[in-house]
């Protein structure tokens, strides 16, 4: 991640370039049509295979891990679909937005429950449901003997749907569910054989190291309430863009940045990675390569407009990442 965002937040015009799917953000994403009408289902099947894996208990031990393999290749396609509908349009339109229901109502506060589809978000799509997918099959024959596999298959599948809710999310708090999911997920995973206190321990140094970055991204979206009234990304990042309070705009900036370190393994909240080792193989393949380390260059990256009105953020993105 490192160097990445070290080259996002060199220059403004880098994290303009990066940030695929800014048209979004402003201005009003397109109504879904056509295949992208079903990218619920990108959420839905994961979350399917880890609720019936769960819930069906030992009964599902059978087919449990085939079924949350197939499940995973499933989301695959769709998002393959997506984007392959995606590239029949042009940039300015390929940015969609699907309400699903009304979630938060509080006066004249309100917060749907939706998707936001462009490239930056089918981008970190298709990389997570091929490269998890891929992880499945592995452990099929890595977790064959293990009298739990079921349970672990039902985690791999819990983990592969928060990740996409978080990248697909239309709102910070939305996306701030599919953060603590993933956390949840990954905790579960690296503490799998919790019979050992050496993972026991990994997993609870993640864990609190998780944490601690998930109160910066909470604190973040308090700051956005506070100051925009909103914590969808069309109103937070068009207003950003629009000569925003820079004091407000660097508060954010830092704190979504202290979340991206907490998920990403960086500075000053790196320990916990080498340890996330301690558990199966798929775990450390599943944290390690592409996947939940990639959670902080999507915030840094959606968040652009944000670190482009406040400087002294991007600076300390540099250094951070340097």
């Amino acid at each position: 991640m490192g160097t990445l965002v070290q080259t996002l937040a060199s220059s403004p015009s880098t994290l303009s370039t990066y940030a695929a799917g800014r048209s979004a953000h402003e201005g009003e994403a397109h109504a879904a049509t056509g295949v992208t009408t079903y990218a619920w289902l990108l959420v839905a099947l994961p979350l399917l295979g880890a609720a019936v894996l769960l819930v069906g208990g030992r009964r599902t031990d059978k087919f449990g891990p085939v079924l949350a393999t197939c499940l995973s290749w499933g989301a695959f396609v769709v998002g393959a679909l997506v984007f392959l509908a995606m590239l029949g349009r042009g940039p300015e339109d390929r940015a969609v937005g699907i309400d699903m229901f009304d979630w938060v109502a509080a006066g004249a506060f309100k917060v749907s429950a939706g998707l936001l589809v462009d490239q930056l978000s089918m981008t970190f799509v298709l990389l997570i449901t091929f490269v998890g997918s891929l992880i499945h099959v592995y452990s099929l024959g890595y977790m064959e003997h293990d009298p739990d596999k079921r349970r672990f298959f039902a985690y791999l599948n819990l983990f592969v749907a928060a990740m996409l809710l978080l990248v697909l999310a239309n709102s910070y708090l939305l996306l701030y569910v599919g953060w603590e999911g993933v956390g949840l997920a990954s905790y579960l995973l690296i503490g799998f054989w919790n019979w050992n206190p050496a993972y026991a321990t990994a997993a609870n140094k993640a864990f609190v190291a998780n944490r601690v970055g998930d109160f910066g991204l909470s604190i973040a979206i308090m700051v956005m309430f506070f100051h925009f009234g909103a914590v969808d990304f069309q109103t937070v990042l068009g207003a950003a863009g629009n000569n925003a309070n820079q004091g407000f705009m660097t508060a954010i900036g830092l704190m979504l940045l202290l979340g991206a370190c907490g998920k990403s393994a960086q500075f000053p909240l790196q320990s916990w990675l080498g340890d996330a080792m301690a558990g199966p193989t798929p775990v450390s393949a599943l944290i390690h390569a592409a996947t939940m380390v990639t959670a902080g260059v999507y915030l840094v990256v959606r968040s652009a407009p944000i670190f482009e009105a406040a400087p002294t953020a991007q600076l300390v993105v540099v250094i951070v990442g340097a």
